[in-house]
């Protein structure tokens, strides 16, 4: 199915193991709850681990962007909502924005970009067509929708003021 709203795959709470001496999430832990919204959308599509033992194939973040927002403390309820922001033969452009579960305000954001990998040569190969139908569907449903101001932004120069 092929939803034009942001995809609500994933739900964590915030961990006491996740706490940091100044009393919040610590920055490691927001790119593994982000690492599990992503798990969730390729579970979605049929990429995640089940396919990853069927195919031999997989896929590898190259790249990736975090934003934060509002700080987190431990038992915080997170949502995450999904949106895929391109695709085409071998790589897939995600973006997650971390909310608090029940009053819906921003945490933190991350966007990536993954590759399809086949793990027998460690090298990028094409989706299986399925798959790459699936995914470009979703991305022109999500294309109806705003671009995220977070997406596609670049830490910014020392050199520049700070807004």
């Amino acid at each position: 199915m092929t939803l034009t709203v942001p995809l609500d795959l994933h739900r964590e709470t915030v961990r006491p193991e996740w706490i940091d001496y100044n009393g919040h999430m610590n920055v490691a832990y927001y790119l593994l709850a982000f690492d599990h919204a992503t798990d969730a959308v390729l579970d979605r599509f049929g990429i995640g681990k089940a396919y990853v033992a069927a195919e031999n194939r997989s896929l590898f973040v190259v790249d990736a962007h975090l934003t934060y927002v509002r700080e987190v403390t431990e038992g915080t309820p997170l949502r995450f909502d999904s949106l895929l922001l391109g695709t085409d033969a071998k790589r897939l452009h995600l973006f997650h924005a971390m909310r608090h579960a029940e009053e819906g305000w921003l945490a933190a954001t991350a966007e990536v970009m993954l590759l399809h990998v086949d793990l027998g040569t460690r090298k990028t190969c094409p989706f299986p067509p399925a798959v790459a139908a699936a995914l470009a569907g979703q991305v022109s449903a999500h294309a109806a929708g705003p671009w995220p101001p977070q997406a596609g932004r670049a830490v910014a120069r020392l050199d520049k003021p700070v807004r």
